[in-house]
C-alpha cells in the first residue's frame, strides 16, 4: 500500500514505517503530523485517484528530528569588472516518519 502525498506543496509517494525529508514542518521532533491531502492511494493493486484529494484518506507520521541539508554554495562573479561575490545556503527539512495510511 503506497499513497502520493501533497507536503507543503510538493509531492511525496510514501509507504508505511518510511522515513522522509520534507520542508521544514511547525512541531517539535516526536510531536504527530497527520496529512490530509491524498492524491492518490494504491491499496494492492485498487488504485482511488483523487479529485483533487481522495475523499477521507489520511496519512498520519511522527516528526524524528530537524536537520538541515547540505550547503549550497552562491559564486557570482563578473570578469574584468572586480565584482565577486560568495554566498552560502543551508534549507532547513523535517525528518518524518510514516506510521500508518488510512483509506
Amino acid at each position: 500500500m503506497y499513497a502520493i502525498v501533497d507536503i507543503a506543496g510538493r509531492q511525496f509517494k510514501v509507504t508505511k514505517d518510511q522515513q522522509i525529508f520534507t520542508p521544514l514542518l511547525e512541531g517539535k521532533p516526536g510531536s504527530k503530523v497527520e496529512f490530509k491531502d491524498v492524491l492518490l492511494l494504491d491499496d494492492d493493486g485498487k488504485i482511488s485517484v483523487g479529485e483533487p484529494t481522495v475523499k477521507g484518506a489520511k496519512v498520519s507520521g511522527k516528526i524524528i528530528e530537524h536537520v538541515k541539508g547540505d550547503k549550497v554554495i552562491v559564486f557570482k562573479k563578473k570578469k574584468r569588472k572586480d565584482y565577486k561575490k560568495k554566498n552560502g545556503h543551508r534549507q532547513n527539512f523535517s525528518k518524518v516518519l510514516i506510521e500508518e495510511i488510512k483509506s
